[in-house]
């Protein structure tokens, strides 16, 4: 399954993607705790693009599930480039731990940022799956039909 959605940069489009996505992965039959862990990372690069891009217009949200992973690719074309250093906010403060709770939720984070292509971030995921998920049921069909 793929799917891509180009979306205005501005904080509705969030819960748009979140929608999309968290859709798509349960009807595949996606275990809710894995659900909601790509959810969260996904909403994190999203917010940063809506917050820090420094283009106006539209960002880019990807989506793959494939060989038991999804794999999110979340793209603004803004200047990218290095990012200031994060200042010391405390520790009750409510910005600025986006990128570590990404990569709490997720098997793997990779973070391109060029000024002349703005700023990509890749999340891969390992799926978990309940029981009788579609997948899981196509699979099986798929290798009966094969074999």
């Amino acid at each position: 399954m793929r799917f891509s959605l180009a979306l205005p940069r501005e904080a509705l489009s969030i819960p748009v993607i979140r929608r999309v996505v968290g859709d798509a992965l349960r009807g595949l039959g996606v275990s809710d705790d894995c659900v909601d862990d790509v959810l969260v990372a996904t909403s994190e690069a999203c917010t940063n693009v809506v917050q820090h891009a420094r283009a106006t217009g539209k960002y880019e949200v990807t989506g793959q599930v494939d060989g038991g992973f999804c794999m999110m690719k979340i793209m603004d074309w803004g200047r990218g480039g290095p990012r200031p250093a994060p200042a010391d906010r405390g520790p009750l403060s409510e910005s600025g731990r986006g990128i570590a709770i990404m990569r709490a939720l997720v098997d793997d984070l990779d973070i391109d940022s060029s000024p002349d292509r703005g700023t990509i971030v890749h999340l891969r995921k390992r799926l978990t799956w309940r029981d009788g998920a579609l997948v899981r049921r196509l699979d099986r069909s798929l290798m009966h039909n094969a074999g």
